[in-house]
């Protein structure tokens, strides 16, 4: 099973987060140091580097069959947390192409990049 991890753009995030569709389950993998730069409301912080605290917990923190959309910096380590929540039996997970730092610049400016 590794089918490429599919993805959405930057501006299909910023729609589905105008919609504000209750379905839809949210995923920050970046360090607490970056959360404190640029963070997009609504997501839920869980990073890489903590991954033994929250990963046995994932499964009854998030719903496997739910839209998950998984957010970083440039989209690598969202894609690996893709792959791996895909692993666990999720069903629908979708990388954020380009991560917080394309979000900034094709929809937001006011995120600031690092």
């Amino acid at each position: 099973m590794n089918e490429p991890i599919p993805q959405i753009s930057v501006e299909e995030l910023a729609e589905r987060l105008i919609a504000q569709d209750a379905n839809l389950q949210l995923i920050d993998v970046r360090e607490p140091g970056e959360i404190e730069i640029a963070y997009i409301e609504g997501f839920e912080v869980l990073p890489l580097s903590q991954f033994a605290q929250w990963s046995s917990q994932i499964l009854t923190r998030f719903e496997p069959s739910s839209e998950t959309l998984v957010l970083c910096h440039h989209g690598m380590r969202s894609a690996q947390m893709c792959q791996w929540l895909r692993n666990v039996g999720f069903t629908n997970v979708k990388n954020i192409a380009g991560g917080i730092d394309a979000y900034s610049l094709l929809v937001d400016p006011n995120i600031p990049r690092y």
